[in-house]
C-alpha cells in the first residue's frame, strides 16, 4: 500500500486527505496543530496525524524515508529543505507553489535518483498551466502560431456575497492575498515590455467582461515574460498573466499602497487610534481626513477607496491595542477580522485564457477557455478543492505509475496534465473551451 506524507493542514488541505483516503492511500499528515488533522481524517484507519513543526529536521528525515511520497503545503520557504529530504531518501515530491531557482538546481539530481518534484500542480500556478498548454499544444499540431495570449484568474466571493466595499472576503492565506498586492509586476503587450513598479500595481488596470458574472477589474500577476519560454511561445508579440477582481479591490489597495498602510517595518503604535494611524502614515493632520486624503497630491483616493477604508474602520477613533508592530499587520488583521468568508457563504474561482491565433493559410480566430467554479459552505471551498485536487491526482498517479517522469517539473507536458484535466472534469472543474471566435473577441 502506498503511504504519503503530507506536510502541513492549512486551508487546502482537506480536500486532499478526503481525496486520498477514498482512493485507498495510507497518509499521514504531520502538523502543528493534530486535533485539525484529525478531524479531516474523520476516523478513517487509512489515515493518521502526527505533531511536527519545521524546525525539527531529524523528525522530517525520519517521516519522509518512511513514505513513498511526501506532499509540502509548507510556506514556500520550507519546499527546498523537504526537497534535499526526499532526494536522500530517493522519494518523490508534489508542491501546488512555484518553481524556485533553487528547486530547479535539483533537477539533474531528482533524474538521478528516479524522482520526481512535480511543482505549481494547484489552481494559480496549476490549472492555469494545464488548461492553456492543452490549447496551446492543440495550435501547434495545427501549425498555428499564438500572437497574443491572456490568463486570467481570481478567487472571490460569489457574488451573492458580495456586501462590502472592496468586493472581497478571505477564503484561504488572508496574509498570503495582502502580501501578494506588495508585488511589481512584468509584462509583453504588442511586442512592447511593461515593468510596473510595486507601488503603481493597482494603478495597471482595466475592465473585462466575464461571461455569465460582468465586468470585472484586471491587474497583472507577477512576472508573465517568462511563461513565454516555459509554455513554447517564442516570438509571441503579448503575454499577459492578470488576477480578477470586483471593482473596489484595485482602488482601495492602490490607496492603502499610497499612503503607507501596507508596509513593513514596526513602529510604536502604544494609545493610538485607527485614524491617528492613516493619518501618521498619509502625512495629515486626521481633523478631516477623507478630506484630506482626497486632496493629497499623489494620492488618488477615490470614494470607492475612502469609502472601503471607513467601512474597515480605519478613519474611526478606536484605540487599536497594539504596540510595536507594521503598518501591514495593523492594515491586514482588520481585514482579515471583517472580511472573512462567513461559514454560509460560498467562494468563487474565475478563470479565462484568450488566445489570439494565425495559421498559415490566413486565417485567425480567437479561443477562449474559461471556468467558473463555485464551492460550498457545507463541504469544501472552492479555492480549496482547486488548489488540492489537481495535487492530490497528481500523487495519485505517480505512485500508480501512470506518470513515470523524473525530475523538477511543471504540469506543462501532456502526459501531466491530460490525466488530471480528464479526471477535474469527471468532478465537475471544468474549463468551457470555445474555438473560432472573431478576432474582436480579443482584449486590446
Amino acid at each position: 500500500m502506498n503511504k504519503v506524507l503530507i506536510l502541513g493542514s492549512g486551508l487546502v488541505s482537506k480536500p486532499m486527505i478526503e481525496y486520498l483516503l477514498e482512493h485507498g492511500l495510507h497518509i499521514t499528515v504531520a502538523t502543528r496543530t493534530i486535533s485539525k488533522a484529525d478531524r479531516m481524517i474523520a476516523g478513517n484507519p487509512n489515515g493518521r496525524a502526527v505533531q511536527w513543526t519545521t524546525d525539527r529536521p531529524e523528525e522530517l528525515d525520519a517521516l519522509v524515508s518512511s513514505h513513498d511520497l511526501t506532499v509540502s503545503l509548507l510556506p514556500y520557504k520550507f519546499h527546498i529543505d523537504v526537497a534535499k529530504t526526499c532526494l536522500k531518501h530517493r522519494k518523490h515530491l508534489v508542491t501546488t507553489s512555484y518553481v524556485q531557482p533553487a528547486m530547479q538546481e535539483l533537477d539533474e539530481a531528482a533524474k538521478d535518483a528516479g524522482v520526481i518534484f512535480l511543482n505549481e500542480v494547484g489552481l494559480d500556478p496549476g490549472i492555469d498551466h494545464m488548461s492553456a498548454m492543452r490549447i496551446i499544444d492543440n495550435v501547434k499540431n495545427r501549425n498555428g502560431k499564438i500572437e497574443e495570449f491572456y490568463s486570467l484568474c481570481g478567487a472571490l466571493p460569489a457574488p451573492e456575497a458580495v456586501d462590502n466595499p472592496m468586493g472581497y472576503k478571505f477564503s484561504w492565506s488572508p496574509k498570503g492575498v495582502v502580501l501578494a498586492s506588495r508585488n511589481g509586476a512584468q509584462y509583453l503587450k504588442h511586442g512592447r515590455e511593461v515593468i510596473i513598479e510595486p507601488v503603481n500595481l493597482f494603478k495597471d488596470r482595466f475592465s473585462h467582461l466575464f461571461p455569465g458574472l460582468g465586468e470585472l477589474e484586471v491587474y497583472p500577476n507577477r512576472d508573465s515574460v517568462s511563461y513565454i519560454d516555459i509554455y513554447g511561445l517564442q516570438n509571441i508579440s503579448t503575454m499577459y498573466r492578470g488576477t480578477l477582481r470586483y471593482k473596489g479591490w484595485c482602488e482601495t489597495l492602490d490607496l492603502m499602497k499610497a499612503t503607507g498602510l501596507i508596509d513593513d517595518g514596526d513602529n510604536d503604535y502604544k494609545n493610538k487610534s485607527y485614524r491617528q494611524f492613516v493619518a501618521g502614515r498619509a502625512g495629515v493632520s486626521g481633523i478631516d481626513i477623507r478630506k484630506e486624503l482626497k486632496e493629497k497630491p499623489g494620492v488618488n483616493a477615490t470614494e470607492t477607496a475612502l469609502d472601503a477604508l471607513e467601512w474597515l474602520g480605519l478613519f474611526s477613533d478606536t484605540p487599536m491595542g497594539y504596540e510595536l508592530i507594521s503598518p501591514f499587520d495593523i492594515t491586514s488583521d482588520l481585514m482579515i477580522k471583517k472580511m472573512w468568508l462567513g461559514d454560509n457563504e460560498r467562494d468563487m474561482v474565475v478563470m479565462q485564457h484568450l488566445f489570439s491565433v494565425k495559421y498559415p493559410d490566413g486565417k485567425r480566430e480567437v479561443i477562449s477557455s474559461r471556468m467558473i467554479d463555485y464551492g460550498s459552505p457545507v463541504t469544501n471551498t472552492s479555492i480549496a478543492r482547486t488548489v488540492a485536487l489537481p495535487a492530490s491526482m497528481a500523487v495519485k498517479n505517480i505512485l500508480s505509475g501512470r506518470i513515470k517522469l523524473s525530475g523538477v517539473y511543471r504540469p506543462v507536458l501532456p502526459e501531466l496534465y491530460n490525466p488530471i484535466l480528464d479526471e477535474l472534469e469527471s468532478v465537475g472543474i471544468r474549463m468551457h473551451e470555445e474555438y473560432g471566435l472573431p478576432v474582436e473577441s480579443m482584449i486590446k
